[in-house]
């Protein structure tokens, strides 16, 4: 994708839908994040994983790692919006769903209100990766909601770059006009 070019090494990136304001991606996305209804993330992640299996790959995911919440962010909420998605696209791809690797180490309020720069400051500083010697030379499959412009992938992939020989490719719900 164009967003991550000169910035980081993405090997395989795609979104589901498209999210427009007022539409009925954002009402879906809404509800799967702030209103609880996360079998949204299950259905979105049945019907995607079958895309991607259509593809045929040839490079193969060796697991896949959600983008985390703040612990502070998963105590208010209560849950990963992401997480009914990303074990579905697992399970569908037969691989592991890895929710201990990646770290969020900063919390934020919500980015969607937020333009490019907001979004992009500091963001090498944002994540962390706890790994050990079985997650090198592997390829993350990093799993989000809605793909804006780019600027939490970025992060997260820039934490995960830390592991020897990794791979890292990106699949998000929906992107953003």
């Amino acid at each position: 994708m164009k967003k991550f070019y000169g910035k980081v090494d993405i090997q395989f990136a795609a979104t589901f839908l498209y999210f427009n304001k007022k539409g009925i991606v954002q009402e879906l996305i809404h509800n799967l994040k702030y209103k609880g209804h996360q079998e949204i993330g299950t259905v979105l992640g049945s019907w995607y994983v079958e895309d991607l299996k259509e593809l045929q790959l040839e490079i193969p995911f060796n697991a896949v790692i959600p983008v985390p919440l703040h612990k502070k962010k998963f105590k208010e909420r209560g849950y990963n919006q992401v997480t009914t998605f990303g074990k579905e696209i697992a399970s569908g791809l037969e691989i592991p769903f890895e929710e201990n690797i990646l770290i969020r180490k900063i919390y934020s309020k919500t980015q969607s209100k937020k333009n490019l720069l907001g979004r992009s400051e500091n963001i090498e500083n944002i994540f962390d990766v706890e790994f050990t010697e079985a997650d090198c030379n592997k390829h993350f499959l990093i799993v989000d909601d809605v793909l804006t412009k780019g600027a939490t992938i970025e992060a997260c992939s820039l934490a995960l770059s830390k592991i020897p020989g990794v791979k890292i490719s990106m699949i998000c719900m929906a992107m953003a006009h």
